[in-house]
């Protein structure tokens, strides 16, 4: 069997190919850019007194819109603006949505790689280097994420910050019925793993593993009810989850990645299951099957 020669492209220099073809690649297939399952909103969407975005996607079953603009030959420093430019005007006009600026480039250098970096955490931002191939008479794409979007650090995670006290502080500040709901809750967490324990802060309840903090999900106790903030990605599984357990859900925190969930007394019993299941979910995704 014959196998066809597989050549290495230079977009920007190719006399055929433009941006506006990549544009059109990614417009006809959004799953090209290993964003998940996402649609076209728009294309070439006009920015007021700022030009262009050359492509709007959106979470095929959520609220998430990634804001993408595609740079031929090497990132560069207007390149960066624009794209940051771009994503801000959206977030502002749809705040209902939840927003991503998109970097694609045929080459992000090191340099510009480290200043992208800098942004990551503060902005929510993805890098990903566009490749093209020769193969026969067609011209195959890679789209290769080299920058995901990572969450912010959390004053929470450093122990040193946040000011221990202990369970007497919380009674106070809560009751002992609010506390006795805590107890009920890490009950749950140690049928996952057993080495974890309690901490007290002044601003919630943690969770440490071998003496460090471990704080997949953080407890606030009030007079009556339990505020539960699980660190986990949000789903439309999940979201439907909490949705038939009737349990009063805050609104998803993006940037800290944790659901909100007011516990009052009864809860916890009556959905038990759903409560396991978000704080497993959230343990393994914080890493706690590791070692």
């Amino acid at each position: 069997m014959k196998h066809e020669k597989l050549t290495k492209l230079s977009i920007r220099s190719h006399p055929e190919l433009s941006e506006r073809w990549v544009q059109e690649r990614i417009a006809d297939d959004p799953s090209i850019l290993g964003l998940g399952d996402v649609i076209l909103k728009d294309k070439e969407r006009n920015q007021p007194r700022a030009g262009r975005l050359d492509v709007l996607l959106q979470e095929a079953d959520g609220i998430r819109r990634y804001e993408v603009e595609i740079q031929l030959g090497k990132t560069d420093e207007s390149h960066i603006i624009r794209t940051l430019e771009y994503w801000d005007i959206e977030r502002k006009r749809y705040p209902q949505y939840e927003h991503t600026a998109v970097i694609v480039a045929e080459e992000i250098t090191g340099r510009f790689l480290n200043v992208i970096g800098l942004f990551n955490g503060t902005i929510p931002l993805i890098a990903i280097q566009l490749s093209a191939f020769q193969v026969g008479d067609a011209v195959s794409l890679v789209f290769t994420t080299v920058l995901d979007q990572v969450r912010l650090g959390l004053a929470e995670d450093d122990e040193e910050i946040q000011e221990s006290t202990d369970r007497l502080y919380w009674e106070r500040r809560g009751s002992k019925a609010t506390l006795a709901m805590v107890d009920d809750l890490f009950a749950i967490v140690q049928s996952i793993d057993p080495k974890l324990q309690l901490t007290f802060t002044r601003a919630y309840v943690g969770l440490a593993r071998d003496g460090r903090p471990f704080n997949f999900a953080v407890f606030k106790p009030r007079k009556s009810t339990v505020r539960f903030e699980p660190r986990i990605d949000k789903t439309v599984e999940i979201d439907e989850m909490l949705d038939a357990s009737g349990l009063d859900v805050n609104e998803y925190n993006s940037r800290s990645g944790r659901y909100a969930i007011s516990l009052q007394e009864g809860n916890i019993k009556k959905n038990a299951d759903v409560i396991q299941r978000l704080l497993a979910a959230s343990y393994r995704e914080s890493g706690g099957g590791e070692g």
